[in-house]
């Protein structure tokens, strides 16, 4: 966070974009601090639902991030401001314990410790806090290598007013799961001055305790969480390489349970973060079944493949989708292109398929495709309600 060496921010940690030629290969990383698998036992208030739907398809904790989905996430946050939430957060027991940063609005500032992690989604980031003690403090939590390794910042922290913490960080250590001591990390704190000081605000904390917005002392603002909502536990599941199927069959299954109501082909930009087949050595193949890349979606029944290849080339491949039962889709691309600039390549190519939805709403889809492969599509253009 602005002001803080580490920032906890551990959002949407979807699986890097695998480069062209190899294969990809699911891992299974086991948290110290995994909120992300607690599910929200109070029910989140309808602007703060606004602000979870804005956060869908966010990578990096905003770093990347289209300006129409920045400006969604911004629009979501001033309206929870405006509503104040807990009056005087810092003296309220619900700003205790350990939050998950989702969002950040300038990961690429401050600390180069919190350049290098908060904008990676392969690691964990928390925050702990804690001022109702004797010895009030906050620290910032990384975990990475698949939990077993954990670096702690720590600082002595003060409540100014209702909404300001201040802090001083004065020790920071790695531990390691296969060793029973801690290794000091090498940060000279009392010589940095004020630079190991700084200050955080809560703008907003939810009633329930789950959700805080925080501003710090320079400029950024964070959104965290303590429990999360049913996508954001699914798609913490496919960025740790867990057991992703199952957790696709519950979250398909308890939402078939609470509606029957038929699935639309929503249009807008996807971008692919999951599917039940490995990517080949053969890209153009990979490309073709959707396997990476986006899905552009559009309203008139055109669809297109595009993936990003090297240098601002591009494979572009366009058709055409038209409804053919419930929740089902014939779909046929017949025009694929390799495209740089504008000009193109033409490539001989056609694939058709059924596409059947299995989950879908304005932010994320869940559905088969080519060969009944499986796939999970976030939408990345910052449409929706």
């Amino acid at each position: 966070m602005a002001g803080i060496i580490i920032n906890p921010a551990a959002g949407l940690r979807f699986r890097p974009q695998v480069p062209l030629g190899r294969k990809r290969h699911g891992t299974t990383a086991s948290l110290k601090c995994s909120l992300v698998e607690k599910a929200a036992a109070t029910p989140f208030l309808q602007q703060e639902k606004a602000l979870l739907n804005a956060l869908i398809g966010i990578q990096g904790r905003g770093r990347s991030t289209s300006t129409s989905q920045l400006q969604e996430v911004e629009r979501a946050v001033q309206t929870l401001e405006d509503l104040e939430g807990i009056p005087e957060p810092t003296g309220s027991s619900l700003i205790e314990g350990c939050w998950q940063l989702m969002f950040t609005t300038r990961p690429a500032t401050a600390s180069p410790i919190q350049r290098t992690f908060v904008g990676v989604d392969s690691f964990s980031v928390f925050q702990e806090v804690h001022l109702r003690t004797d010895h009030p403090r906050v620290s910032n939590i990384v975990n990475f290598s698949n939990g077993n390794v954990e670096l702690k910042v720590e600082a002595v922290a003060s409540i100014k007013d209702g909404k300001r913490i201040l802090f001083q960080f004065d020790r920071a250590a790695f531990s390691f799961t296969f060793l029973p001591f801690k290794v000091p990390y090498p940060v000279p704190f009392r010589l940095l001055g004020d630079e190991a000081k700084g200050w955080l605000d809560t703008t907003y904390l939810s009633p329930s305790g789950n959700i805080r917005i925080s501003r710090g002392n320079k400029g950024t603002t964070f959104v965290l969480q303590k429990e999360t909502e049913p996508r954001q536990m699914l798609l913490s599941v496919i960025s740790k390489g867990g057991e992703v199927r199952k957790a696709i069959d519950e979250f398909v299954e308890a939402n078939q349970s609470k509606s029957k109501a038929e699935l639309e082909l929503v249009e807008g930009e996807w971008l692919t973060i999951w599917s039940s087949q490995e990517v080949t050595e053969s890209w153009i193949e990979n490309a073709a079944k959707g396997l990476m890349g986006k899905q552009i979606v559009r309203a008139s029944g055109g669809i297109k493949f595009l993936v990003d290849i090297l240098f601002g080339v591009k494979f572009s491949m366009t058709g055409k989708y038209v409804r053919s039962g419930f929740n089902s889709y014939e779909v046929r691309m017949d025009d694929a292109a390799i495209v740089a600039g504008s000009y193109g390549i033409p490539t001989e190519m056609e694939t058709n398929f059924t596409l059947q939805l299995l989950y879908s709403d304005e932010k994320m889809r869940i559905s088969r495709g080519y060969n009944k492969i499986l796939f999970v599509h976030v939408r990345v253009d910052g449409g929706g309600p």
